[in-house]
């Protein structure tokens, strides 16, 4: 017993910690459906994602168009901005500094230009 535990501590430098968040969850392309923007700092923790939104499109990660209907925002880029965080299928943490954002989002009136840029 003693030496499976000195094995295991021999081999613990050399193992790699789980990453914190999946790469399904740090793709922004993924972001799509029901949206809920979280403005206030106390929930920054619950979001999945930290945006900025932008006025200019030529530099946004994302061009985002706003759909009225949630049956109808299942593509990338295509969101429902929902009033409720619990029908939300993601969070997303609005800052007013673009440094600090995992993304950049510009919102357009088209739905033909809503587009993902990796």
């Amino acid at each position: 017993m003693q030496i499976l535990f000195m094995l295991w501590i021999s081999l613990l430098p050399y193992l790699k910690p789980a990453p914190a968040v999946s790469a399904a969850g740090r793709n922004h392309c993924q972001v799509y459906g029901a949206v809920y923007l979280e403005r206030d700092p106390m929930y920054r923790s619950t979001a999945s994602h930290i945006v900025f939104i932008g006025e200019e499109e030529a530099f946004a990660d994302m061009v985002v168009f706003r759909e009225s209907n949630k049956l109808f925002a299942d593509a990338p880029a295509i969101w429902y901005i929902t009033p409720n965080k619990a029908f939300a299928s993601h969070i997303l943490y609005v800052t007013d500094k673009p440094h600090l954002a995992d993304f950049t989002v510009h919102f357009t009136d088209v739905r033909a230009i809503a587009t993902c840029r990796d």
